[in-house]
């Protein structure tokens, strides 16, 4: 990876930019509880923690022919009261501030839909990236390429001048399909270029912090 090419440096949101798995797990579980099904297995919460929630509602309910009424308790219960339960990753705001610093330009590229602006603005973050593209924003999710495609349209890039750090297979098959850099974050198990365990290793990588 050629650090002087780089112009953008993009994060997955849930498993990097948070621990959302708590958070994750408690939206879901009182989902399925609320229609009589168990909680979420451990394979269960693998797949929907890389989906988007409609792709999650598929997998988790495939025995329903309309899905109406999950989305009516999703609407129901809300998200809001999940956020607390999600734990920003240290080192996260001073790594930010590093690479607006460097001139670099810091984006999102998520699967998430509509909690996203709520989950930056009760963080503060909302300042922190010049671009945020979340599923609702392309036409296809992760592991399609549309985010990170549309990221590098929005400024003139070229895939050598973009690194998307990512957590799962879906944020692995996304940066392959867009010929973009690849960091793994806290995740071994993937084929990347480079593979971090924080904020910190990931700002020495960039060479934002000392």
């Amino acid at each position: 990876m050629d650090i002087s090419k780089l112009k953008a440096v993009i994060f997955d949101c849930d498993g990097v930019l948070f621990d959302t798995a708590l958070s994750n797990r408690k939206f879901y579980n009182e989902i399925l509880a609320s229609f009589g099904k168990p909680e979420l297995s451990q394979e269960q919460f693998i797949q929907v923690h890389m989906m988007t929630v409609a792709a999650a509602i598929d997998y988790l309910f495939p025995e329903l022919d309309d899905p109406d009424p999950v989305y009516a308790k999703i609407k129901e219960i809300g998200y809001a009261k999940f956020i607390p339960y999600m734990q920003m990753e240290e080192g996260l705001c001073d790594l930010l501030a590093a690479i607006r610093k460097k001139g670099l330009i810091p984006g999102v590229a998520t699967n998430r839909t509509n909690t996203m602006e709520a989950v930056l603005e009760d963080n503060n973050l909302t300042q922190s990236f010049d671009i945020v593209v979340t599923s609702r924003d392309v036409e296809r999710p992760k592991p399609a390429p549309d985010q990170l495609e549309k990221i590098m349209a929005a400024y003139g890039l070229s895939p050598d001048q973009i690194v998307f750090i990512g957590d799962s297979e879906y944020d692995e098959q996304a940066a392959r399909a867009a010929g973009t850099w690849f960091v793994a974050f806290k995740q071994p198990r993937l084929s990347a270029k480079v593979h971090v365990d924080s904020m910190l290793d990931l700002g020495k990588l960039l060479k934002v912090k000392e």
